[in-house]
C-alpha cells in the first residue's frame, strides 16, 4: 500500500484501525515493518510523502460513531512525521441519551496544490 501511494498517481484511500491518528501512522510504520527491514527513517519519510490527511473516526461513550479528528500530514522533520489537527469532535452534552457536538475547525490546511489543480480554492 505505501509504495502505491508514491508511484505518483494521485487518489488513493485506505482504511486502518487505529485508536487515534497518532496511532495509525505508528501501525503503518509497524505494518511496513513487519514486511521487510528498512530504516525507520526511511519508512517514515515514505509515509509523510504518500499520506496527506488521516480522518480519524471513534466510537463515543453512546455507542455512536463520530468523526473525532482530521489532520494532514505536514512532512517530515527531525526523524519524526509532523501532523497537524485541522478538524476535532467537541462535545457539548447529551440529548435523549446521545452524545452531542461537532466538528471545530482549528487549524487550516498548509498544502493546497492538490486541491488547486482540482479547481478548489
Amino acid at each position: 500500500m505505501l509504495q502505491a501511494l508514491n508511484t505518483g498517481h494521485d487518489g488513493s484511500l485506505s482504511t486502518g484501525h487505529a485508536n487515534s491518528s497518532k496511532d495509525m501512522l505508528i501501525r503503518l510504520e509497524t505494518m511496513v515493518l513487519m514486511g521487510m527491514e528498512l530504516p525507520l527513517a526511511a519508512v517514515r519519510r515514505q509515509i509523510a510523502s504518500g499520506v496527506d490527511i488521516i480522518v480519524h473516526l471513534g466510537r463515543l461513550r453512546d455507542r455512536s460513531r463520530r468523526v473525532l479528528e482530521i489532520v494532514e500530514i505536514i512532512g517530515f522533520e527531525n526523524d519524526e512525521i509532523v501532523t497537524a489537527p485541522l478538524y476535532q469532535f467537541q462535545e457539548s452534552g447529551e440529548e435523549k441519551g446521545r452524545v452531542t457536538g461537532k466538528l471545530v475547525k482549528v487549524g487550516k490546511i498548509t498544502h493546497t496544490l492538490k486541491l488547486q489543480a482540482s479547481g478548489l480554492n
